[in-house]
């Protein structure tokens, strides 16, 4: 594997869209499922990885990624208890503070690029290019036809800033305050996420059309 930034990869949302439906990061796609898809992608860029997640989805997690490399997100007052090579984080469940979790637990990494288990239809080569971008720009996005999209990358530079994120803050104040470089790609998967049960069918419709082969 080579060095470079790494991706971290958010699976520890709550999905309240879809909550009825079960855990939409377990539903089937393809092969395995929508984390199991996303965390292909994420390995098959060659990129380190990390996986920001919650203790229900450990399991399936671990089927693609080194349990070293997953940190469970957990929410409630009391702390939590860490198994095995688990890395295992007390705080409130939310974007910002998965961003801060995944960037404290690679404080020595060339950057880190943000990419929601929800869209596994992001390629291994975007991957690559988003994170080819950060040698020259402090961030960087991908987009498809001037639509921004993920993954969204940081530079080592911001290190104090992104470890600061709390709930679902996010990124976005990070990404309006320091110029962002767009990283135009072929791929429709940059806009594509899993957030209700018609998005779901719209991206297994997507799979089945184009063959996608894992990368």
């Amino acid at each position: 594997m080579t060095s470079g930034p790494v991706i971290i990869v958010l699976a520890a949302g709550l999905g309240s869209r879809f909550q009825d439906a079960g855990c939409k990061l377990s539903q089937p796609l393809g092969p395995t499922s929508v984390l199991g898809v996303t965390l292909a992608r994420a390995m098959g860029s060659r990129l380190p990885v990390v996986v920001i997640t919650t203790q229900a989805l450990v399991a399936e997690a671990a089927r693609h990624v080194a349990r070293r490399d997953i940190v469970v997100l957990e929410a409630g007052a009391r702390p939590v208890e860490g198994r095995g090579d688990l890395r295992a984080v007390n705080a409130r469940l939310g974007t910002g503070a998965s961003i801060a979790a995944g960037v404290s637990a690679r404080p020595n990494a060339d950057g880190w690029l943000v990419l929601p288990a929800d869209m596994p239809l992001v390629t291994s080569a975007t991957l690559r290019q988003v994170a080819a971008a950060l040698r020259d720009h402090t961030i960087a996005y991908a987009q498809l036809h001037g639509r921004r999209g993920h993954p969204v990358a940081f530079n080592a530079e911001l290190y104090s800033e992104l470890v600061t994120l709390q709930g679902d803050e996010g990124a976005r104040r990070l990404v309006s305050r320091y110029p962002a470089h767009p990283v135009e790609v072929d791929d429709p998967g940059v806009l594509v996420d899993v957030d209700t049960l018609a998005d779901l069918e719209r991206v297994r419709e997507l799979w089945a059309r184009t063959e996608t082969v894992l990368q």
